[in-house]
């Protein structure tokens, strides 16, 4: 079994990045749980270009960046700098993060903990958010609800899942296909990228599956209190049919 499991330096290139994840559905969410207080201190783990760290700066809030990119990271930097803020951007892996200083409220978005292969990755992670976060203070994260139906279509054929142009100028079209491995429940996810009408390359985009209950259990193991668990970013109750699993978190100090 290859377990070479990872991103491909292209999807991580920043301005292909930029181009595909214009959204900010989650936004208003984050927003929503940060402390009334200004002077808190926020931290993003996996900031990725600053998505959501610039906007929430911009509000007037102290916040910090860590990502593991050194591409996602210089964009994001340039993107503060161009909107006058000063943010600290951080480079470091959050499995081993140790910032010696601790936070009111710490947030992992977008499906980031897709990319903890392994248990030990992801408890390495939680037990870093423990060390860097405040006494009540909160932690959110969210991912995908496992899907089997989907995994099950979309591992018969090539699907065109996103078209468009990049603010450098080229033109990207990227189809997915798919095969989810049960033994680890990592699902092998191949994007096939073609810019300005000729193929590139194939990038992966493995990710590992977390079930509900598993998460649930999981995160209480590592001494989390769910406080809620929405389905949604407009915090519709979890269900059966959820595309999202939204934490918002204490630790039981």
């Amino acid at each position: 079994m290859n377990t070479d499991y990872r991103v491909g330096d292209l999807i991580y290139d920043a301005n292909i990045y930029d181009g595909l994840n214009i959204f900010l559905s989650d936004l208003q969410f984050y927003k929503k749980w940060l402390p009334q207080n200004k002077n808190a201190k926020i931290l993003e783990l996996c900031c990725g270009t600053g998505r959501l760290t610039i906007p929430i700066a911009k509000d007037g809030y102290h916040i910090s960046g860590v990502d593991y990119t050194p591409s996602m990271l210089k964009q994001a930097k340039i993107k503060a700098f161009e909107a006058g803020l000063e943010i600290n951007f951080i480079e470091a892996d959050i499995r081993t993060l140790n910032l010696q200083e601790k936070f009111d409220l710490i947030f992992i978005p977008f499906n980031s903990i897709h990319h903890l292969y392994k248990n030990e990755d992801l408890f390495k992670a939680l037990k870093s958010v423990e060390n860097h976060l405040k006494k009540g203070g909160l932690f959110l994260l969210d991912c995908f609800n496992p899907n089997i139906q989907y995994i099950v279509e979309s591992e018969k054929e090539q699907k065109v899942i996103a078209e468009y142009t990049t603010n450098d100028g080229r033109e990207v079209l990227i189809k997915q296909i798919m095969h989810y491995e049960n033994a680890t429940q990592i699902n092998r996810i191949k994007w096939h990228y073609f810019i300005n009408g000729e193929f590139q390359s194939i990038q992966n985009m493995d990710m590992r599956l977390f079930f509900p209950q598993e998460l649930d259990s999981y995160l209480k193991w590592a001494g989390f209190n769910i406080i809620h668990k929405f389905g949604s970013f407009e915090e519709e109750v979890f269900k059966d049919t959820s595309e999202k699993q939204i934490y918002v978190l204490t630790f039981n100090h």
